[in-house]
């Protein structure tokens, strides 16, 4: 499974040692991770790695194939044969792809959504997961890698240079993640709540653990946000 992008630069940077730097960013749904934490990469030249989509990929793949979300034998039996991967797409978007399929939207459907919790909640496949995505981080010949998502400060990458919590208001959050999709806020706010309530029960996303910087974007735009992850880790011995 290869789940890293590289990012294009815009704008030269000194390296914290010949090792590539890693940095982790964590936060709720809704928060920006995957949108801030790939314009950092890219303003970085770093390499991007969005665990999220890993997740959202193999619920797409339960659900066509007629898998329980809820059932973790069901699931487990799929990551035997999952065959996902991304590349950088010519728009600066990640490209998300299982075998030749291109999934990219798909992945962001309401219906994925709603249940890719009961996947990420299965301790086999977090296991899985977690491992693919050391590999990635380990294998990046970029020059540092921004990877984001549940566990990546705490489980994946703790020894990382860098590592961010991004949060913001719940508020904030329901009317970014509004205006992204085209739902009503209502659906869009009890889904993004839903999501956050049942990942708090595997891990702790929404407090910074030692050594975890906290980015509150609730009253930065989303360059701001951008150049406050840029300024952390250019200040990393």
């Amino acid at each position: 499974m290869s789940d890293a992008t590289s990012a294009r630069p815009e704008g030269s940077y000194p390296v914290a040692g010949p090792r590539p730097v890693v940095v982790a960013v964590d936060g709720p749904a809704g928060s920006g991770k995957s949108s801030v934490s790939k314009a950092a990469a890219r303003r970085l030249g770093y390499a991007y790695l969005d665990t999220g989509a890993a997740y959202r990929a193999l619920t797409w793949a339960a659900l066509e194939a007629g898998a329980e979300t809820t059932d973790a034998e069901q699931v487990i039996e799929l990551l035997d044969d999952f065959p996902y991967a991304t590349e950088p797409g010519e728009d600066g978007r990640t490209i998300v792809r299982i075998g030749e399929l291109d999934v990219t939207d798909e992945i962001r459907e309401p219906r994925v959504s709603a249940v890719v919790s009961d996947v990420a909640r299965i301790p086999e496949v977090r296991l899985a997961l977690n491992d693919a995505f050391r590999r990635v981080i380990a294998a990046t010949t970029a020059p540092g890698i921004v990877a984001e998502g549940r566990d990546v400060t705490t489980v994946i990458a703790p020894d990382a240079p860098v590592r961010i919590l991004l949060t913001a208001d719940e508020a904030v959050r329901i009317a970014r993640r509004s205006a992204q999709l085209a739902p009503a806020e209502a659906a869009t706010a009890g889904q993004l709540l839903e999501r956050d309530r049942r990942d708090a029960q595997v891990v702790d996303f929404m407090t910074a653990a030692p050594g975890v910087t906290t980015i509150d974007s609730t009253d930065l735009d989303f360059d701001q946000t951008v150049d406050a992850v840029v300024r952390l880790v250019k200040g990393t011995p």
